[in-house]
C-alpha cells in the first residue's frame, strides 16, 4: 500500500475534478489519507461539515467499491442521485428494488462498475447480501449514522450490533464509521460494538456558528411559530418538530390555514404518504415539514433555514442532531424552542412510566436534566451545548441569552413557600394536586377547588402574592428541572423529593432564570432566511441569483431530482458574484466538476448571457 503522501494527489485530483473542490476542510484530508492508507476510523462531524467526502473519495482512490451501510433506505436514491450527477458510479441494494433493478446493481458490483454501494444495515443479515460482497473486491466499509449502535441512543437500529461482523469476515478492508452526534460515552460504545477499538478517532468541533440557538417560554407555541415563519423566515424551507403525532397534524393545518406551505410526516402515515412529502419536501422550494422526530435523519438538503421545536426534546443528543439540519450550507439559520412547564411534567411522568429497569430510566433522566439545564442557563447557550460534548468555547453573541442576557435571582424564599404548599397538602391532609392548583393556592385565588377542598384556610394560602401566575409557573418549572420537586402519577400531580428537605431546611440556596421582560431586539428578530442570501449580494448579482435559482428549479423537476443535486445555493451564490464568462471561467467555481460543468455549463452561460443583455 502507497503511504498517505504518495496518495494525496490522487485524493485531492478526486476532489477536484468529481466534487469541484480545491481543497478538502478541516480534518477531511487527515481522514481520506488515513482511510486510504487502509486504517480504521470514528469519524465525528458536525451536520454539513463534510462527512461524506471522508468515505466518498477513499473509495474513488482505492482499488474496489466503497460499500456504504446506511440506514436511510427512503434517501438512497437521493443519495445515488447525487453521486451520479457528479460522475460517480454509484447504486444501491435495499428492499424498495424489484428483482431486476437488484439484479443489475449486482451486476454491476461484481463486474467491478460501481464506485460506491449504499445497503441498509438489515441487508447484511441476509445471507445473500453477504455471499454477494464475498465474490466481489471491496475497496472499504463506510457506516455511517453510526450512533445508531447506541442502545440507549435517540435512533437505536438494533440491526447495527450486527456490524461487527465486518470485522470478521473482511479482516483486511478498512472500515470508518461517522456520526454527526456523540459524546465521549457515546464514542467508546460505538468503537466497542463496532469492534473499532483500535480504530484512529477524528473528533471535530460541534460548533455551527451559522445556527443562532433560542428558546423561548411557550404561551401560545403554534402563534408563536407563526410569529417566527412570518417575521423572519418568509418563503424559507424548515422543520417543525412535534412530540405526538396529533400535534404534528394539528399544526401542519394551523400553518396551512395561515397560508404557510406545510406538509406532515409521522409514524401514523401510510409508508406512501410519508415518502410523497419527503420527495416534496427535498425537490420543493419553502415548504415546511411538520413531524415527529421520526423524520430528518440523513436529509440532504442544504437550505434548511430554520429548525423549530414546540416540544421538548428528551436530550442534548436528540437536540443537537434535529436543529443541525438547518443551515447545511453555512448560510444564517435558526434554530428555536418553545419551552414550559407541561414540557418538563410530561417527560418526567414519561420517564417514569417508561419500559426498562431502573438504570434504564436513570439514563433517561439523565439524559433530560442536561437538556433542561441547555433550556434554563442564564449562560451563553452554545458554551452550554458545547461542553455537553466535552468542548470549551466563548460567549458566541449569537444566541438569545447573549443577544437578550436574562436575570438571574435568588428565589430560595419562593422555591420554600411552593415546596410548603405541596408538603402541607401531602402531609397534612393526604392529598396531592397539580402546579396550577398550588399556584392558586399561593396566590389566594378561591376557586371552586380550593375552596371545596378547604385549601383556603392552609397557612400559605395568599402567601405568594408578589409573583405572577407565569412567574409562579417558571418557578415550578425550575424546581422540576433541578429535582427539587417531582411529577407523579397519571395527573401529573407535584411530589416532594430528597433534596427539597434541604430547602426547606434553609440549607440550600435556589438561584432562578428570569426572562427578559422586553420583546426581541430587532437584532434577534431580523430575517435570517433566502432573504438574507441575497441581501448579502450586489444588486446586480442578486438578480442573477434568482435566475439562477429559478433555472435550477426547472431542471430539478425536469431530471425529478432534488434542487441540491444540480447546485448548492452557495455554488449559484458564487456564480452570480463572479459571474464567469467562460467555460474556463465557470470550472473555477467552488463546487463545479467535471461532469456538472459539462452538463450544465453551457446552460449557466446562457442564464448568464440572458441576463445580462440589455431588455
Amino acid at each position: 500500500m502507497s503511504s498517505p503522501t504518495d496518495q494525496r494527489p490522487d485524493a485531492l485530483e478526486a476532489l477536484r475534478r468529481v466534487f469541484g473542490y480545491d481543497s478538502f476542510r478541516g480534518f477531511q484530508q487527515e481522514v481520506v489519507d488515513h482511510v486510504v492508507a487502509g486504517g480504521d476510523a470514528l469519524v465525528l462531524m458536525p451536520t454539513g461539515g463534510g462527512k461524506s467526502l471522508c468515505y466518498q473519495i477513499p473509495a474513488l482512490v482505492r482499488d474496489g467499491v466503497g460499500v456504504v451501510v446506511s440506514p436511510l433506505i427512503a434517501l438512497m436514491q437521493d443519495q445515488v442521485d447525487a453521486l451520479t450527477a457528479v460522475g460517480v458510479r454509484a447504486g444501491f441494494l435495499n428492499s424498495t428494488q424489484d428483482l431486476n433493478a437488484r439484479r443489475a446493481v449486482e451486476a454491476a458490483f461484481l463486474a467491478g462498475e460501481l464506485d460506491l454501494l449504499y445497503l441498509a444495515p438489515e441487508a447484511l443479515a441476509g445471507r445473500g447480501t453477504v455471499q454477494l460482497l464475498e465474490r466481489g473486491r471491496i475497496g472499504l466499509f463506510a457506516i455511517d449514522e453510526a450512533h445508531c449502535v447506541s442502545q440507549w441512543g435517540h435512533d437505536f437500529r438494533p440491526d447495527y450490533l450486527n456490524l461487527s461482523m465486518l470485522h470478521e469476515r473482511w479482516p483486511g478492508v478498512p472500515r470508518v464509521a461517522l456520526t454527526a452526534t456523540a459524546t465521549s460515552a457515546t464514542r467508546a460504545e460505538i468503537a466497542t460494538r463496532l469492534r473499532l477499538t483500535e480504530a484512529r478517532h477524528f473528533v471535530a468541533s460541534f460548533d455551527r456558528p451559522n445556527i443562532q440557538y433560542r428558546i423561548v417560554p411557550k404561551r401560545e407555541p403554534r402563534k408563536q411559530l407563526l410569529s417566527l415563519l412570518r417575521d423572519e423566515h418568509p418563503g424559507d424551507a424548515g422543520i417543525v418538530y412535534c412530540l405526538s403525532r396529533a400535534s404534528v397534524e394539528k399544526t401542519a393545518e394551523f400553518l396551512v390555514a395561515n397560508g404557510i406551505p406545510a406538509l406532515p410526516y409521522h409514524a401514523g402515515l401510510d409508508a406512501a404518504t410519508r415518502a410523497a412529502n419527503q420527495q416534496r419536501f427535498l425537490r420543493e422550494d419553502g415548504l415546511v415539514m411538520v413531524a415527529t422526530i421520526a423524520f430528518g435523519m440523513g436529509i440532504d438538503k442544504p437550505d434548511v433555514r430554520f429548525v423549530a421545536h414546540l416540544d421538548l426534546p428528551k436530550s442534548v443528543e436528540g437536540y443537537y442532531q434535529e436543529t443541525g439540519r438547518a443551515g447545511r450550507d453555512g448560510l444564517p439559520s435558526t434554530a428555536w424552542l418553545a419551552y414550559g412547564l407541561q414540557d418538563v411534567v410530561q417527560q418526567r411522568r414519561m420517564i417514569e412510566t417508561s419500559e426498562g429497569d431502573l438504570a434504564h430510566r436513570r439514563n433517561l433522566a439523565a439524559h433530560l436534566d442536561a437538556m433542561l439545564a441547555l433550556c434554563e442557563t442564564v449562560r451563553c447557550r452554545r458554551v452550554q451545548l458545547l461542553e455537553y460534548f466535552g468542548e470549551t468555547s466563548a460567549a458566541c453573541g449569537n444566541c438569545d441569552t447573549c443577544l437578550e442576557p436574562p436575570e438571574s435571582w435568588d428565589g430560595t424564599i419562593p422555591a420554600q413557600k411552593l415546596l410548603s404548599t405541596v408538603f402541607r397538602l401531602d402531609r397534612e391532609r393526604n392529598q396531592r394536586f397539580g402546579a396550577g392548583h398550588c399556584v392558586d393556592i399561593l396566590l389566594g385565588r378561591t376557586t371552586d377547588k380550593v375552596t371545596q377542598y378547604g385549601h383556603d384556610s392552609l397557612t400559605v394560602f395568599g402567601v405568594g402574592t408578589e409573583l405572577s401566575e407565569a412567574e409562579w409557573r417558571g418557578v415550578v418549572r425550575q424546581l422540576l428541572a433541578e429535582g427539587l420537586l417531582a411529577v407523579e402519577g397519571d395527573y401529573g400531580t407535584l411530589a416532594l423529593t430528597e433534596t427539597s428537605g434541604e430547602v426547606l431546611g434553609r440549607r440550600r440556596t435556589v438561584m432562578l432564570r428570569r426572562e427578559p421582560a422586553r420583546a426581541p431586539s430587532a437584532r434577534s428578530a431580523k430575517p435570517r432566511g433566502a432573504a438574507t442570501v441575497v441581501a448579502e449580494l450586489a444588486p446586480a448579482a442578486a438578480g442573477i441569483f434568482e435566475r439562477l435559482r429559478a433555472w435550477r428549479a426547472a431542471t430539478a423537476k425536469e431530471q425529478g431530482v432534488p434542487a441540491y443535486v444540480i447546485f448548492h445555493d452557495a455554488t449559484l451564490r458564487q456564480i452570480a458574484g463572479d459571474a464567469p464568462a467562460s467555460l474556463a471561467d465557470l470550472a473555477r467555481i467552488s463546487g463545479v466538476g467535471e461532469a456538472k460543468l459539462a452538463k450544465y455549463g453551457e446552460q449557466i452561460l446562457t442564464v448568464l448571457a440572458d441576463e445580462a443583455a440589455p431588455a
